[in-house]
């Protein structure tokens, strides 16, 4: 036989002597495993603690709640300042609306000649009249005539210019605001306005005038306002 094919004798017998003995049931000892597993208590991982997130709810509660409040206040102080009453700016006045009788501008005799435009009052009579002119003759009422100023507003000395559209709409509400009588029913008539352009806004004039008119000349023999 091959001596390959015998495995090899061990060079020594298996320690024995340094292994603990383990008794046996009858009296005689045995040597222990060469390796021991001890059974220990499992110990099961704590439980995690969850955060207390109450505080934190509440605290984003009173946040909102906060916020509402400030939002509410903020709306109230805005709707206050827009509503009908509020201090308007100075800017935006809308002026003073005239449309009463006032004494004549001109004293008196009239016809009176050389009448400038700033001194023109509400119920003055006009002959020959003419919007664009720089001097007119005033007229009692109840002489032939052919313009009547009915009504006029005065924006505020420190308001800005508000531009050539915006004052030839201001004549146009001025002239339907005027109530006339029922003399003016006897006349054909129609509105006039005359407002400030740039160049006399700067040197201070403020006066938007509503006119009543006949095409025919000085046909108008009465006042047509009440």
């Amino acid at each position: 036989m091959n001596q390959q094919d015998i495995p090899p004798k061990p060079s020594s017998p298996p320690r024995t002597g340094s292994l603990p003995k383990i008794p046996t049931r009858d009296g005689a000892s045995a040597p222990a495993p060469d390796s021991v597993t001890w059974s220990q208590p499992r110990h099961e991982p704590a439980a995690e603690k969850r955060p207390n997130r109450r505080p934190a709810l509440w605290k984003a509660a009173f946040v909102v709640v906060i916020l509402a409040v400030v939002g509410s206040l903020v709306w109230l102080a805005v709707w206050l300042n827009s509503s009908p009453g509020a201090e308007a700016p100075k800017n935006a006045a809308p002026g003073v609306l005239q449309t009463a009788v006032t004494p004549p501008a001109t004293p008196q005799p009239l016809p009176r000649e050389g009448v400038a435009p700033a001194a023109y009052a509400v119920g003055d009579c006009f002959k020959d009249f003419d919007p664009q002119a720089l001097a007119s003759t005033l007229v009692p009422c109840d002489t032939p005539h052919s313009a009547q100023l009915v009504a006029t507003l005065h924006y505020p000395d420190n308001a800005e210019y508000p531009g050539a559209d915006p004052l030839k709409a201001k004549a146009l509400e001025v002239c339907q605001a005027t109530k006339l009588s029922p003399a003016a029913k006897q006349f054909p008539l129609n509105y006039q306005r005359s407002y400030p352009s740039t160049t006399s806004w700067g040197s201070g004039d403020r006066r938007v005038d509503c006119y009543v008119a006949a095409d025919g000349g000085n046909v108008i023999n009465a006042s047509v306002l009440p």
